[in-house]
């Protein structure tokens, strides 16, 4: 009845993350930070779970001499985000059927 929550996505940040960058093509590590709240450092840890999983693809360059990391979702990012949802809707509604 009900489905396995992927781990990885299930921590509050780490969904935050995706959230977001489902819904745009790509993100800079500062919009990141301002839309979640969470600090360099955690957000480093966070993205770096994230790209070792494979969930999100880290380009790191430099734009008028500063350093920025821009993030976007990848496709196996995509479908693990999808079914992370679906297993989810599987709590909220335990009396349907797949």
């Amino acid at each position: 009845m009900f489905k396995d929550l992927d781990p990885l996505l299930h921590a509050q940040l780490r969904l935050a993350i995706m959230s977001l960058l489902m819904n745009v093509e790509s993100a800079e590590f500062t919009f990141i930070k301002e839309k979640t709240g969470a600090t360099s450092g955690n957000l480093s840890v966070q993205i770096t779970k994230l790209k070792d999983a494979d969930y999100i693809n880290v380009t790191k360059r430099f734009h008028n001499n500063y350093p920025q990391t821009i993030c976007k979702v990848t496709e196996t990012g995509k479908k693990a985000f999808i079914k992370y949802v679906n297993a989810l809707e599987s709590y909220l509604r335990p009396g349907d059927k797949d």
